[in-house]
């Protein structure tokens, strides 16, 4: 069983969805969480579910990933609590879907702010802490619409790729400071948006899957769970598929 006993994890976009079982994964194996999101009430109500379910210490902070300034309190507030950052998951993200020709300058922005600046301004905040411990692992939330592309998601898409070469370069950079960065590509996973699909959707769905089932928040929650461990000491750079084998790499 893998012991984050003593680690300090920050998930962005944790109160709710992946983000949420990303914290509660990590929270089961011993390591103190802290919740940041822009959403307060649900960010609020994790933390302090985590808390008491897993006995460990968790601190909610409101941020908002597209502001360098916010970030930066965020990472403030986790050292003042804690002293230290092992394990940073960069989980913030949306969706603004829409053919090309009819896309919105505005939803494209907004994408690739939230999505690719927005781990950009985190990761920043909190790199030269790691860099000092000369320990951390910094985990990226892409998906597998960034290595394949997908009709109709073109800032989605952009901002996933854009976050799958950040993740190779900036491993480059912070492996001389034993500093650890990967990505996840998640696939299909179930989620509010894909529980409102009709059987017929879903069917259609898996028919690009050849495991033939959709993912679930906590198959992701356990490869972030395994990026975040010694048992992946060996491994920088990488991105890791969590799709069912609808993309095989």
């Amino acid at each position: 069983m893998i012991n984050l006993k003593g680690k300090v994890a920050v998930i962005t976009g944790s109160g709710r969805g992946i983000g949420r079982s990303v914290a509660e994964k990590l929270a089961e194996a011993g390591a103190n969480i802290v919740i940041s999101d822009i959403l307060v009430e649900a960010g609020e109500a994790t933390a302090k579910e985590v808390a008491e379910k897993y006995n460990v210490e968790t601190l909610f902070v409101e941020s908002n990933v597209t502001n360098s300034e916010s970030c930066v309190a965020l990472a403030k507030a986790t050292m003042e609590k804690f002293g230290r950052v092992d394990i940073l998951v960069n989980n913030a993200g949306i969706t603004r879907d829409g053919l090309f020709m009819r896309m919105k300058e505005a939803n494209f922005d907004l994408v690739i702010d939230i999505n690719l600046k927005g781990a950009f301004n985190t990761t920043q905040a909190f790199y030269r802490t790691m860099t000092k411990q000369r320990t951390g692992s910094i985990i990226n939330m892409a998906s597998v619409v960034g290595l394949m592309g997908n009709a109709g998601q073109v800032n989605y898409s952009a901002s996933k790729a854009g976050l799958i070469g950040m993740t190779k370069s900036l491993a480059r950079e912070a492996a001389k400071r034993n500093v650890r960065v990967n990505a996840i590509a998640p696939g299909y996973i179930e989620s509010e948006m894909t529980n409102v699909l009709s059987p017929e959707a879903k069917e259609m769905m898996m028919r690009n899957v050849p495991l033939e089932v959709m993912g679930t928040p906590e198959d992701v929650a356990n490869a972030v769970l395994f990026l975040s461990s010694d048992l992946s000491s060996y491994i920088t750079g990488q991105t890791i598929s969590v799709n069912g084998g609808m993309i095989m790499q």
